[in-house]
C-alpha cells in the first residue's frame, strides 16, 4: 500500500472547511475477515454511542491486526462521508490510520478511554 503523498504546507484549508469532517471515536465490537475484497481486510462494526449508533467499516489493516484483538479497541473514524460499497459490503464510515514505515496501516486511536461517539475537535 503507496501512503498518501503529504499536502504541502503552503496548501491552506479555510477551518470552516475542516469542521465539516465529522471524526468520532467507537469502539470496535465485531471484526470478521473480508475475503471478498480485492486487498486484504477486515469488516469493522464500531459502536459510536447512542447518537450514532452502530457502523460497518472495511479496513485495510490485516498487517498489524487480528480480527480478535480488534475487538474491544477504540478508534477514530469519519462518520459523514456517507456510504461505500465495497464488493458485497456497505463501507459506513472510514476508520483512520496512519502508515508505517512500510506504508502499511496503523489505527489512530485516543491514548486514553473515552467515551464512544465524542467528537475530535
Amino acid at each position: 500500500m503507496n501512503a498518501p503523498s503529504p499536502t504541502p504546507a503552503e496548501s491552506v484549508v479555510p477551518y470552516d472547511t475542516f469542521a465539516q469532517i465529522d471524526v468520532r471515536v467507537g469502539t470496535i465490537v465485531d471484526a470478521k475477515p473480508f475475503p471478498e475484497a480485492r486487498k486484504p481486510a477486515f469488516r469493522l462494526w464500531i459502536d459510536f454511542g447512542p447518537q450514532i449508533g452502530i457502523r460497518r467499516s472495511s479496513a485495510q489493516i490485516t498487517r498489524h491486526y487480528t480480527c480478535e484483538e480488534l475487538v474491544g479497541r477504540q478508534v477514530c473514524a469519519v462518520v459523514n462521508l456517507g456510504t461505500r460499497q465495497i464488493g458485497p459490503f456497505v463501507s459506513e464510515v472510514l476508520t483512520l490510520g496512519m502508515p508505517d514505515e512500510a506504508g502499511e496501516v496503523v489505527l489512530i486511536r485516543p491514548d486514553r478511554t473515552v467515551p464512544d461517539g465524542g467528537r475530535l475537535f
